[in-house]
């Protein structure tokens, strides 16, 4: 199952973005396609802060733009959002301990230990802190190789 970072969600709303066409394409390949593929609750959480924020964006998406795709994403019938288990906080130990992970990468570290506490196989995403955690396969799909 492939996972769906924040950066990725933004790209295919934001029409203002460079990386738009290629987000959304990907996004909605993934939406309609028959496998499963997954977004971490606090990635739509965060989606909507960073959308909806009139100091990134001028103007900023309403809270209705956001909140619509967000549904529109959540009618997908093949997309799982994945949530805190019974594995998750043993995921995150480790990957806070071994990473030595503190202030904003925290975050970070809670989506590497949602998608693995859930069997992710990988995390589509454009940030390079993902790296820290080699547990977890990340794969930047807007760059061509």
């Amino acid at each position: 199952m492939i996972a769906v970072d924040t950066n990725l969600l933004v790209f295919a709303h934001r029409r203002d973005s460079p990386f738009h066409a290629g987000a959304k394409a990907m996004i909605t390949q993934l939406a309609e396609d028959r496998a499963a593929w997954a977004i971490p609750w606090p990635c739509l959480h965060e989606f909507h802060a960073i959308v909806t924020h009139p100091r990134i964006y001028a103007p900023p998406s309403t809270p209705e733009q956001s909140i619509a795709q967000i549904e529109a994403w959540l009618a997908s019938p093949t997309l799982h959002l994945l949530s805190e288990n019974e594995m998750h906080w043993p995921e995150l130990r480790g990957l806070l301990g071994k990473a030595k992970v503190q202030g904003p990468l925290v975050h970070d570290a809670r989506i590497a230990a949602l998608c693995l506490s859930h069997g992710v196989r990988e995390l589509w995403s454009t940030d390079r802190d993902f790296s820290r955690f080699p547990k977890l396969r990340v794969r930047n799909p807007l760059i061509v190789k």
